[in-house]
């Protein structure tokens, strides 16, 4: 049974904890503009950047959307239908399509998962038995939608743009804190720098300690989710696109591919190069500090008996003697030889074997 306090989430085969790597997710969206052939290359191109996960999003648009909503005109460089529910129902995929996905991303050793904008998306995916569901920052406040999903085995990554605290500590009254990952989130397309929050991912750890916190990282470039790594964010996710020119409504600001290799590449070497929170040395320090630090030597001839000030003790590099924290124990001693300029100091100059 896992320890109250424990922040772990278990994703297919892959555990999240505050010790793990970040579960970097591409979120493809509907950049894939409705085409199973070029959703399939977003996969691939997602595995070789280094993704653990890629995800979708899944809507049933006639039940979804108002009939007003649905038939409303929708025409500009990014429609794909001439009323929003058209645009809508161009991009989205069936169970055929999902079905194929799964195997692609199965095959690229890829955690495949999608958005559920309603119930039955939410029962579509079920049925797929994805390993995990996301629920848009749209529906923090969709209680019983929610409430519908915290009721099945099943993990959820909750995404919190555009909400209040008050409102996210209401949505997670639905669900199993363990079994949830909580991302901050700036509902923004792109998010700008003073509109990321991330120290809000330290106020999520401390309001919610039995839960993964994340990123859903809106902004156009990567350091963003490296800085939300080492505020103990530990699912990042991020649109992913081929190409920013391509039709769409997002492609503007997602990573390509290149971006995408640096960032997972950053954040993997984030978490070697964070440590286990203890100062050490390294034995390749050695040498560097040798040449670069100073040593306690003479600054002029003394003889046996002189009482020693600090004025007796000048500092020389490299250090091949005393480290100067020793003028402190060595100050108000005796001289038991005679020393002479730029000699190094030696604790036996004083009678002492060590200190």
């Amino acid at each position: 049974m896992k320890k109250a306090g424990t922040r772990e989430l278990l994703i297919e085969n892959v555990l999240i904890s505050d010790t793990s790597d970040a579960f970097v997710i591409a979120e493809i969206g509907h950049n894939h503009q409705g085409s199973v052939d070029l959703c399939e290359k977003f996969f691939k191109s997602a595995a070789k950047s280094g993704a653990t996960a890629v995800k979708l999003q899944k809507r049933n648009n006639k039940l979804l959307y108002t009939k007003s909503y649905f038939n409303s005109p929708y025409v500009g460089p990014t429609s794909f239908g001439e009323t929003y529910g058209l645009h809508r129902e161009f991009l989205e995929f069936g169970k055929q399509e999902y079905k194929y996905l799964q195997q692609v991303a199965k095959e690229l050793n890829l955690i495949f998962f999608a958005t559920a904008f309603d119930f039955a998306s939410a029962d579509f995916l079920l049925e797929l038995n994805v390993p995990v569901i996301k629920i848009a920052s749209g529906d923090l406040r969709s209680a019983p939608l929610i409430a519908y999903l915290g009721k099945q085995d099943i993990p959820l990554i909750i995404s919190t743009g555009g909400s209040n605290l008050q409102e996210i500590t209401r949505a997670l009254e639905d669900v199993n804190p363990n079994k949830i990952g909580l991302l901050q989130c700036t509902a923004a397309y792109p998010a700008e720098a003073e509109e990321m929050d991330l120290l809000a991912i330290k106020q999520f750890r401390g309001i919610f300690p039995n839960t993964v916190i994340g990123l859903s990282s809106h902004d156009r470039g990567i350091a963003f989710p490296i800085a939300a790594y080492t505020l103990g964010a530990r699912i990042i996710e991020k649109h992913f696109t081929l190409d920013r020119s391509m039709k769409g409504t997002d492609h503007a600001f997602s990573l390509e591919p290149a971006g995408f290799d640096k960032m997972v590449r950053d954040l993997k070497l984030l978490k070697v190069a964070l440590g286990d929170g203890h100062k050490k040395i390294y034995e390749k320090e050695t040498e560097p500090i040798r040449k670069m630090s100073k040593m306690l030597v003479y600054s002029g001839d003394f003889t046996a008996g002189t009482v020693i000030s600090l004025d007796h003790f000048s500092l020389k590099s490299p250090c091949d003697g005393l480290n100067p924290q020793a003028v402190d124990y060595l100050i108000n001693k005796k001289l038991h030889v005679d020393v002479s300029t730029n000699q190094i100091v030696k604790l036996e100059d004083f009678g002492i074997e060590e200190f």
